[in-house]
């Protein structure tokens, strides 16, 4: 690991005296942006503007609000960066994050992540609506402050709270369409927030050693797989009955129904299956209800797209 960090610092000193290409330094910023971590949140936006407005909406907004929202939690992301590069110096699957390697100094990082914000605010505000840009700020600053600089070192409750800041591009679509917030956006709001915890966990639970290793109580580190099974399980079942909910409160059809029992039925299954191998002491497969958990929220939000145009 010291090899790794002189390595590192020999990188950042070189990225002082501006002796790192440009090339790299772009790619670093494409880094800080996590844009595999953005493009699911995009996947959940639109869906949402096309029930917001009961069909195509105007795909100008459409585009401003996935222009806005890239931007947006690309800002979160590069805050969370500069924070925390010291630990990410030494977890193994952060190593390669720009400020560990010296692609970026963090004066850069942090002047980045504020022309970010800045951006994302303009565009959400000149070309959707006040109350969207208003709710991408927030979800910024709740990410940053509460998320990163609060929870996520102190307790194990730190995904099931800052995870909240990932349920916003609902909220953000469905006020750049409407400008307002109904009963059917927060309904998705508290799905997002049920499906997060067990969506991370198993993730936790693969590199348990790197949050052991910096002292982040993520629950997959301090827990057994069996208890970790246990909750991820129960938050999938929450998130099941959750998606049901949608169908009386926003008129859902019967495509949106068999798609949210389908979605949310693979989601249960994969846990109740890391479940029970915990249980039996049998090797664990945790990234298989990651990836689950990913399938089954797009599986969700697809079935939402196509019941709102079909209606």
């Amino acid at each position: 690991m010291s090899t790794t960090v002189e390595a590192g610092d020999g990188q950042a000193e070189a990225a002082r005296d501006g002796r790192v290409p440009i090339a790299r330094q772009a790619r670093g910023y494409v880094a800080l942006m996590k844009l595999r971590v953005v493009e699911l949140l995009l996947v959940t936006t639109v869906p949402v503007m096309i029930l917001a407005a009961g069909g195509v909406p105007d795909l100008l907004r459409v585009a401003a609000t996935l222009v806005g929202g890239t931007l947006s939690a690309g800002a979160a992301n590069a805050f969370n960066m500069v924070i925390d590069r010291d630990i990410d110096r030494v977890m193994h699957r952060t190593r390669h994050r720009p400020l560990v390697t010296g692609d970026l100094t963090p004066p850069q990082a942090l002047g980045f992540a504020w022309v970010l914000t800045v951006a994302s605010t303009l565009v959400l505000t000149l070309l959707t609506t006040w109350l969207a840009a208003a709710l991408s700020l927030v979800a910024i600053g709740f990410y940053v402050f509460v998320y990163t600089l609060w929870l996520k070192r102190r307790t194990s409750q730190n995904i099931i709270w800052g995870g909240l800041a990932g349920c916003f591009p609902v909220l953000i679509g469905w006020a750049a369409v409407t400008g307002s917030l109904s009963p059917a956006a927060w309904v998705l709001f508290v799905v997002i927030f049920l499906w997060t915890p067990p969506h991370y966990w198993p993730l936790s639970m693969k590199y348990r050693e790197d949050y052991s290793s910096v002292g982040v109580p993520m629950l997959g580190a301090i827990r057994t797989p069996s208890q970790v099974g246990l909750q991820t399980v129960l938050y999938a079942w929450a998130t099941l009955a959750c998606t049901l909910l949608l169908i009386p409160v926003a008129g859902m059809g019967p495509v949106y129904a068999v798609t949210a029992l389908v979605a949310g039925g693979w989601f249960v299954w994969e846990t109740h299956r890391l479940y029970a191998r915990a249980l039996a002491g049998e090797r664990i497969a945790p990234m298989r209800v990651f990836h689950a958990s990913i399938g089954s929220l797009s599986l969700l939000f697809i079935g939402i797209a196509v019941d709102a145009l079909l209606r």
